[in-house]
């Protein structure tokens, strides 16, 4: 694609980056439509839109082109994510959200691990009826977000009470439980939970975070293809991180939920992260790299299925919509500079070695912000506890 439409490495990475601009901007907006007026209806606009933009990426032409319709992939995906993270907390109870955000974030490695090789045979089409391999890539691979959107409304259920596949008893418990565990968060307005200390410091370990899951999901070809491997066998490798890190989600997730903790999980998986893209960065074989690529995976995607719960956990209602967007789109700009520095420190002698220790130095990073943040809220249960006392 990049010969085709004249694009260089460093611009490459600019256009991929792009999507969290229109990402950004629209992601709190959309978020909090999707809690006014239900995920039935909101998740299935998103997933049309998305669709018929991704497809629209075969008519990209050159640099600018490519530019813009990432731009607008990022508004029409928007709030997506966060839409889904903020509708888990409508059905479950927080003592369970380890394992069941590991179920949802799961669907990121496993359908990277099938698109992967899927792409790979795709861009073999290279030609066919006068189009190139990516354009067949994007159209059929847009294909799928619309159809699912168009099947949505029919099968998302907005609320347990409105979910008549429960009993009448099961949807009282339910409501009950998580009604319970929402009366000992805190009220506030929206503005208010958007700069609320403990967001913005989450947000910036998403922001590392994301740093990582896109340098792993747009990068990962290239540098295999540097090592000299073809489209399918590329693709056929780049499903084996994935797979990895989908394997490890559940168990890390559960694990989190047994034990009531959260935050050293996310520590833990973020610094197995950066080793990873420590030895994808020294590896000068297919094998290192993939052995590191794969640690990155496991690690990032063990945080994610750690880290949801945690702000989750801690705004209810509108708040909480507000809230887990603003996490979600500051930290999705992780995206927008993952890919770009990437490409903008890839040098002839070097190659993809500075942009993937920048990776890990800003996993290792992630992990660092996560433990202070953890012993900062211990400290303000501790003053707060001995206020009660006293009092």
């Amino acid at each position: 694609m990049k010969p085709a439409l004249g694009i260089s490495e460093a611009w490459f990475g600019l256009s991929t980056g792009a999507f969290f601009l229109g990402y950004f901007l629209f992601e709190i907006p959309s978020n909090l439509l999707l809690h006014r007026f239900g995920a039935r209806r909101w998740i299935s606009r998103i997933m049309i839109s998305w669709g018929i933009v991704s497809a629209g990426m075969a008519l990209a032409v050159g640099p600018w082109s490519l530019t813009g319709l990432r731009i607008l992939l990022g508004v029409a995906e928007a709030g997506f994510f966060p839409g889904m993270i903020l509708y888990l907390t409508y059905w479950f109870p927080a003592r369970t959200r380890g394992r069941m955000t590991a179920l949802f974030v799961a669907a990121i490695p496993i359908s990277s691990a099938i698109g992967a090789p899927v792409s790979g045979f795709l861009l073999a089409l290279n030609g066919r009826y006068g189009l190139a391999g990516w354009q067949w890539l994007f159209l059929l691979e847009g294909i799928p977000a619309v159809l699912v959107g168009l099947i949505v409304p029919f099968y998302l259920t907005n609320r347990p009470a409105e979910a008549k596949w429960l009993s009448a008893d099961e949807r009282q418990w339910l409501q009950t439980t998580l009604d319970s565990e929402a009366e000992t968060k805190p009220h506030m307005p929206v503005l208010a939970a958007l700069f609320q200390p403990s967001i913005l410091w989450l947000s910036a370990v998403y922001f590392c975070l994301m740093v990582g899951l896109y340098t792993l999901s747009f990068w990962m070809p290239s540098v295999l293809k540097e090592l000299g491997l073809g489209a399918v066998p590329r693709g056929l490798v780049s499903g084996i991180p994935f797979a990895a890190g989908a394997i490890i989600m559940f168990p890390w997730g559960l694990h989190s939920d047994r034990t009531g903790e959260r935050e050293w999980h996310v520590v833990i998986a973020m610094i197995v992260g950066a080793v990873g893209a420590g030895v994808a960065a020294i590896g000068s074989d297919v094998t290192v790299v993939t052995i590191g690529f794969t640690l990155l995976s496991i690690g990032v995607f063990a945080a994610m299925c750690t880290f949801w719960p945690i702000p989750s956990a801690r705004l209810k209602g509108t708040a909480a919509a507000g809230g887990i967007a603003m996490v979600n789109s500051i930290g999705n700009l992780g995206g927008f500079l993952g890919p770009y520095l990437i490409g903008g420190l890839k040098t002839p002698r070097f190659g993809f070695m500075l942009g993937l220790l920048a990776t890990a130095l800003f996993m290792a990073l992630g992990a660092v912000v996560v433990a202070l943040t953890r012993q900062d809220q211990l400290r303000l249960a501790q003053l707060s506890a001995a206020g009660e006392s006293r009092a």
